[in-house]
Formats: structure tokens, sequence, C-alpha cells
């Protein structure tokens, strides 16, 4: 079923509030399946498996299928693919609610990242949508709906376990999936009206396009991986570290956590606007900066005994990283071609999820072996690795650019 014509901007729009509550009701249960975990099992040594695991089986299930959900959305439509998506989160969540064990709950937390997969195919759909020029705009907007509803959603969660169990976060976020399927399925045409300067694409039997240079588009995966991985190398040592260093309570850790993502939010469609018209080479140049100013940044944090300046740095560490993923996945997308956009932005959430991963599980590794006093060191070096990259591919794409270094007009 397809929905009435909307201007492009409007779909924009509700493609935001899409993402927001469907990323919101996956967060409900997101931050409290610890807690469900012990109440399920007495072994600790199963209690420390299934922590970790309920959280990365469902970004595995996404590295090893995205690339295959968005051929099939290059082929069949990204709207299709989108509905089947929030449909999976929807059934998957419904079983998570009567799931009595730890092991059919792992299992369904990997069927359910195998058989979801939403933001690539929204993403996909929203550049057949958008103008080439404002596509970092596009995905530093969708990014923020992602983490606005992980905060709300959070919240939301946490006032469900209080007032009821952990089976009813699960039910609310199943029947949110479900409107939201609902609401794609309504409301957003199947083959929408393209915007000014965008070719519009078939659904069905792409042809064939010529395919980027092979030094580039790989080059910038790579970078996409390393940003992600010091960007999450924190992810597992955080609090110990604040507890550790400033030995302050545990709702200024949550405050400074949150920074992060504050940052993120308040620079992320302004970094869009600075970047969308230029060309790969500038943007390269000043990504490359950006990352500079992060190993700057962290390397600050790793030196500070002050509570303040660590929670400053860790606001404008934030407002770097609004430069980051977004314009990154802009030059990605316009490297794809305009028949492959489902295919190569599914490489590259899977890219994003196994990046997360290991950093996640390189900052539990350096935490345990190393110590936690080292933990920010850490994360400048990896940055600085970053920065090593993107001068290497700024040197490939000056030998081979795509798509010139002029501003787009």
């Amino acid at each position: 079923m397809t929905g009435p014509a909307a201007p492009p901007g409007r779909l924009v729009h509700l493609l935001f509030v899409l993402q927001l509550v469907s990323m919101g009701a996956m967060e409900m249960s997101g931050p409290f399946w610890p807690v469900h975990l012990r109440a399920l099992t007495s072994s600790d040594a199963l209690f420390g498996f299934a922590g970790v695991a309920v959280y990365v089986g469902p970004m595995l299930g996404i590295v090893l299928t995205s690339a295959f959900w968005g051929r099939v959305g290059d082929r069949h439509g990204h709207q299709l693919m989108m509905i089947r998506a929030l449909l999976g989160l929807a059934l998957t969540q419904l079983a998570l609610a009567h799931a009595a064990d730890v092991w059919t709950i792992l299992a369904l937390r990997f069927v359910q990242g195998a058989c979801a997969g939403y933001i690539a195919p929204a993403q996909a759909y929203g550049v057949g949508i958008t103008a080439p020029e404002r596509r970092a705009r596009l995905f530093a907007y969708l990014q923020v709906a992602t983490n606005v509803g992980s905060l709300a959603g959070a919240v939301a969660g946490g006032a469900i376990l209080d007032n009821a169990s952990f089976y009813w976060i699960n039910v609310s976020a199943a029947l949110l999936c479900g409107l939201c399927a609902a609401a794609v399925a309504l409301w957003l045409p199947r083959q929408p009206e393209v915007a000014a300067g965008t070719a519009p694409r078939p659904v069905a039997a792409p042809v064939a396009t010529p395919v980027p240079p092979a030094s580039v588009l790989p080059g910038l995966l790579l970078v996409l991986g390393l940003l992600l991985v010091s960007r999450t190398i924190t992810q597992t040592p955080f609090a110990l570290y604040v507890h550790e260093t400033f030995g302050v309570d545990n709702w200024l850790t949550g405050l400074c956590y949150g920074l992060q993502a504050l940052g993120f939010v308040l620079s992320a469609a302004l970094w869009a606007r600075h970047f969308e018209r230029r060309g790969q080479a500038d943007v390269l140049r000043r990504m490359t900066w950006v990352a500079a100013g992060c190993v700057a940044l962290t390397a600050a944090a790793a030196g500070t005994h002050s509570f303040a300046l660590f929670a400053t740095l860790h606001l404008a560490w934030g407002v770097l990283l609004g430069a980051t993923t977004p314009v990154l996945m802009a030059l990605i997308s316009k490297a794809a071609g305009t028949l492959r956009q489902g295919h190569v932005l599914g490489i590259a959430q899977s890219v994003s999820q196994f990046s997360s991963i290991a950093g996640i599980a390189l900052g539990g590794l350096l935490m345990q072996r190393v110590g936690l006093q080292y933990t920010y060191g850490w994360v400048a070096l990896a940055y600085g690795l970053a920065v090593l990259a993107m001068l290497a591919i700024r040197r490939a794409s000056a030998r081979q650019p795509l798509g010139g270094n002029a501003h787009v007009r």
C-alpha cells in the first residue's frame, strides 16, 4: 500500500518522527536488560556473558544482514524495507516480552538485529528525496532523531519499570514499532517525488551504474569505522573511570555522559550546513582538522583532575562528533552512485555496528588489562589513527577524485 504524494520536505520530517519514535521504543528496554537478566539467572558467569551478549547480539545481526537487505531495497524499494524492519522490531519485542529464560532472550536479540535494520533503508529512502548537496543535513537530522529518541526512550522505560514490569516495556515498544510500520505504509509513498537535482530511481531491476574508484569508498568506510571505534572505547569503562578519577555522585556521572549527546544534537545540523556545498577534497581536509580536535580534547580529558573541565571537554567532544558520522555518511552516499544507495548504506551500517562492537570490546579489554587511568589516552591514540587514515585518503582522492573538488552548484 502506498501513501498519498507529499512534498519531499514533509516526507523528511516524517522520517525524523518515525526514527525518533522507533529508536526511542527500542531504547526503552536498553538500559534495563541487565536488571531483567539478573532476575532470570543466579549464575554469575552466565549473567556476565548475557550482559554483554544482549547488546552485542543485535549489532552482530545487523552486521551480517544490512548489506543484503540494502540490495533487496535497491531492487524492490526502501519503503518496503522500512516496513519489514519495523515489523521485525515489533514482532521480536513482543516475543521478548514473553521470553522466560536467558538463552531465548539472547537468540531473539540476535534475530531482532538480523531481521530489523531500520536505519539504513530510512537513510536510503531519505537520500532519494533529498538534493545531493543537502545529504549531510539529512544524515545529521536523522541522527539527531536517533539521539533524542534514545534519551526519551530510556526515560520512558525507566518510568514504566518504576510503575509496572519489564514485560510492559517490551509490549509498549512492540506497539510503537507496529504503529510506525503502519505510518510508513500509509503515509510514505513507495515511489516518492524526488527533490530537484536528484535523479529518479526505479524500484525494480536496477541497471548498471559506474562503480566509484576502489580507493575512495573503502577508505571512507575505514575512517567511519575508526571514528566509531574511538568514540565507543569509553562506553564500558566510563562510569568507573569517572568515579575513580573524580569521586562524584552518580547523577553527575550521568550528566557528564549525556553532555556528549547534547553537544552532538546542538551542533549536527550546523556542521551539515557548513559542509553541504563543499567538494570532497575540501570536506576531507576540514574533517581531518575535526578529528585532530578530537585528539586534543580526549588527550586533555586524559590529563585533567578537574571534573568541571572534564565535563566541559565532553560537551566540546560531542560538538565535534556532530561533524563526523553525518558528514561521512553523506560522502559515502555520494560515492555510492544513484542505484546502489541501499547496498552501500547497508554496508556502512554494518561497518558502524561492527566498529561499535570493536570499540566496546576494546574499551573493556584495555580497562581490565591496562587500567582505567589510561582510558582517554587510548581514545586519543585511536583518533590519531583516524587522522592518519584521512591524510592517506586525501592523497588517494587527489590522484583519483570522486565528483571533483569544485563546490556543488
